[in-house]
């Protein structure tokens, strides 16, 4: 690395996903989405930071929609050409096996702040040294069974930690992002010499290791954690510590990484005010922050609004709390913005089947997240003649996206309802389902529809950031009140909420969902009278300005990391 401050101490931001370009599918979702935005808000605010997570060299998956079903196909790629091939490997032992570990350097930088740029080191076990299974082990992100996620982790939290020793990186305080990187903290056990410790030795090496380790938890339920048979880690992990010490510090009936990282990290957050109180009543007895989660402004907010940020609102991409200056310019720009970039994204909804029937004239609804149970797809499809009867009186059209996990059945046949629903609801209600849901598609969504729609069942949403990256592009929320829209939310201002807080019967929130459409939403944006453009302008003043990643950056920078 030839940083001039390469000497100094970093903060190591693990994570098993970093989404660094459209087209580089090292991520799977929002967690990897998160990540690349805070490598990017710590290019641009110049915080010393370098990224951890694996090659992924054969991606998640390239999601097409054959006969109304999904089908998977290899997302592959080659590291050589987007990134630099570290000269060190290290070696790790999983089982009775010794595999080697190498690397890529990646560099993150953005056009807000041209000077600065944050490393990010991309692991890779597929080297000569290594047996053919092996050689796959940093291939596929998220794939196969438990015992290739598990030696995943170790490549990841165990090797990650050698690699930037033998780089000579010296590290202040490791982050991790969610638990699977929780590892590396055994591993920084065992350079104390507490690999077999007890007593007192074990209680100061553990202190010493909880000094240097953040943990960032984003899921709200304990089976939502990565967990494993006991006798699975003790044979995988080679010996890296003693068996009584894997069982005290990860949980008695299965091994848990989330119990492990929160016994082996000194400052714990959850990703939304919300979020953070189900942790505390999850793990009772650990002391667990708020920090609710951002998106990086630049990256997320259209061209066409950029240039009217630029023009009115100076370093606004440097300082996205500037965005509150929003409400002072001419409406007019704010809505010519936002129509340039609806009219690129039903040109490219054009594209694909029932997209021919999408009219500038109608509402657009968007709708993307990953496929599973707890984000109900089909609550808005709840009853088809009610939709229809709001359709007729208030021209409405939606657009959706999102992948099922391959091994997701029942997030695969939410797709296929979604698409049956599309076919019921011809000539009637457009809904257009866009396929392979990444980065570009997301960017494209979030600035070209007109309202945001969330129906996550509470509390599962521990964070979304979905519609922190609408509001940045003008585009208000409906939203199931979880996560950061607790926060964000203002009744008729920033957006509007389905149904009550705590209320998780999905019958109440349907029609919720209706009730809003009919008496709020639709008639405010069918309305000539101004009303749509001061909700537009409200959601970027109110929530663009607040939840992006600079802020939490600096938080967990003043709080985390250099306290």
């Amino acid at each position: 690395m030839d940083d001039p401050s390469a000497a100094l101490p970093r903060i190591a931001y693990f994570s098993m996903e970093i989404a660094l370009e459209d087209d580089v599918p090292t991520y799977s979702g929002g967690l990897g989405v998160l990540a690349g935005d805070m490598m990017r808000s710590a290019a641009d605010l110049g915080v010393r930071m370098v990224g951890v997570t694996l090659a992924s060299r054969a991606g998640y998956f390239r999601q097409e929609i054959v006969d109304g079903h999904q089908v998977e196909h290899p997302a592959s790629w080659e590291p050589a050409q987007r990134a630099r091939r570290l000269a060190c490997k290290v070696v790790v032992t999983i089982g009775t096996r010794e595999v080697w570990v190498g690397g890529w350097e990646y560099e993150v930088s953005t056009s807000c702040r041209q000077t600065a740029s944050v490393p990010v080191i991309l692991l890779d076990t597929d080297l000569p040294e290594n047996r053919e299974e092996d050689r796959a082990l940093t291939h596929f992100l998220y794939g196969q069974d438990a015992s290739y996620r598990l030696r995943q982790e170790i490549v990841l939290g165990v090797g990650g930690v050698r690699m930037l020793h033998a780089l000579g990186i010296p590290v202040h305080k490791y982050h991790l992002n969610e638990g699977h990187s929780a590892l590396l903290a055994l591993e920084l056990l065992r350079e104390r010499g507490a690999a077999a410790a007890s007593g007192r030795a074990l209680e100061l090496a553990v202190e010493a290791v909880r000094v240097q380790c953040v943990f960032t938890t984003h899921t709200p339920v304990e089976a939502g954690h990565d967990q494993y048979e006991h006798q699975l880690v003790e044979e995988q992990l080679g010996g890296l510590v003693v068996a009584t010490l894997l069982r005290q510090l990860g949980g008695g009936a299965r091994f848990n990484l989330t119990r492990l990282a929160l016994a082996l990290c000194g400052w714990v957050n959850g990703v939304a005010d919300r979020h953070a109180e189900t942790s505390r009543a999850l793990f009772p007895g650990y002391d667990v922050h708020a920090v609710t989660n951002g998106v990086h402004a630049l990256t997320w907010t259209s061209l066409p609004m950029q240039l009217v940020f630029d023009h009115h609102i100076p370093k606004w991409c440097h300082e996205p709390e500037l965005l509150v200056r929003v409400l002072s310019v001419p409406d007019a720009e704010v809505v010519a913005a936002h129509a340039q970039s609806r009219q690129r994204l039903l040109h490219t909804a054009a594209r694909y089947p029932g997209g021919a029937a999408l009219q500038p004239q109608r509402m657009t609804l968007g709708f993307a997240r990953r496929m599973t149970d707890y984000k109900r797809p089909g609550l808005l499809f709840s009853d088809l003649e009610r939709l229809r009867a709001l359709a007729r009186r208030w021209p409405l059209q939606v657009l959706v996206a999102g992948k099922a996990h391959p091994h997701d059945e029942p997030g695969k046949r939410h797709i296929a309802k979604l698409l049956e629903w599309a076919r019921q609801l011809e000539g009637e209600v457009p809904v257009v389902f866009l396929p392979d849901y990444g980065v570009s598609l997301a960017r494209q969504l979030v600035a070209g529809v007109d309202v945001w729609l969330n129906t996550p069942l509470p509390p599962l949403e521990a964070s979304g950031t979905s519609g922190m990256k609408a509001a940045l592009n003008g585009v208000p929320s409906l939203s199931v009140l979880d996560g950061w829209w607790l926060e964000g939310w203002e009744e008729g201002v920033t957006g509007w909420a389905i149904g009550a807080d705590g209320d998780q019967d999905a019958g109440r929130h349907a029609a919720s969902l209706y009730d809003k459409l009919e008496t709020a939403v639709l008639p405010a944006w069918h309305a000539a009278d101004g009303r749509w453009a001061h909700i537009m302008k409200s959601a970027i003043a109110r929530n663009g300005s607040y939840f992006n990643s600079h802020r939490m950056l600096r938080r967990y920078a003043a709080e985390a990391y250099w306290n």
